[in-house]
């Protein structure tokens, strides 16, 4: 039968092969065929730098302010032109 492995139980068993070595030993104490575990170590040394890239978050109250500023434009753009196409006609 096929475990699931979550995500953290995966980080931390690639974590302590590069920390510790000993990959057979590792595998056997966790009941992991080593190729699976280096394909593991393979996803996690592929994308472990992601950790340190800003993750996006809210929005900051100037960034919102000059959005805002940006749609009041617009609409007010928008406006005008409707306005002078019904006064074409």
């Amino acid at each position: 039968m096929r475990r699931k492995w979550d995500a953290r139980t995966k980080a931390r068993i690639v974590l302590e092969g590069l920390t510790k070595g000993g990959i057979s030993e590792l595998c056997r104490t966790h009941d992991l065929r080593p190729g699976q575990y280096y394909k593991w170590r393979g996803q996690f040394m592929e994308n472990c730098h992601l950790i340190f890239e800003k993750q996006p978050g809210p929005p900051t109250e100037s960034e919102l302010a000059v959005e805002n500023e940006k749609l009041k434009r617009l609409v007010g753009e928008l406006t005008l032109e409707l306005n002078n196409g019904k006064n074409i006609r």
